[in-house]
């Protein structure tokens, strides 16, 4: 099955209270063209969504499921490469890639609910 970089618009993913504040969660939606792996960080009420594959290699971010900021929760780290990525727009800003930019997922929040965009 193939591995998409989208999704279409409108697809609702459930209430924003699915993620908690300061933390990140991994969605994976089944599609007929193939399956999209996609990350949303929540910072209060806005959210940032993310293909999950690293700017550096194209594997997976996380190693484990959901874990996807530092520690701090002050950035998006790749668990494989130590890349780190701000959370706002998915620059890399230390690590092998610096400079270049994760692949952003268009998501939202409407009426309480995680939509895509």
């Amino acid at each position: 099955m193939e591995r998409l970089t989208a999704t279409p618009a409108g697809i609702t993913l459930g209430p924003l209270a699915l993620i908690a504040d300061g933390t990140a969660r991994n969605f994976v939606l089944e599609m007929r063209a193939g399956r999209f792996h996609g990350f949303i960080v929540r910072q209060g009420d806005a959210v940032f969504g993310y293909v999950d594959r690293c700017a550096h290699m194209p594997v997976p971010l996380s190693q484990q499921l959901d874990a996807y900021l530092t520690p701090d929760g002050t950035h998006i780290q790749c668990s494989w490469h130590g890349a780190l990525y701000r959370i706002d727009d998915g620059r890399c800003v230390g690590g092998p890639c610096t400079g270049a930019q994760l692949l952003l997922w268009p998501v939202g929040v409407q009426d309480g609910m995680l939509i895509t965009r």
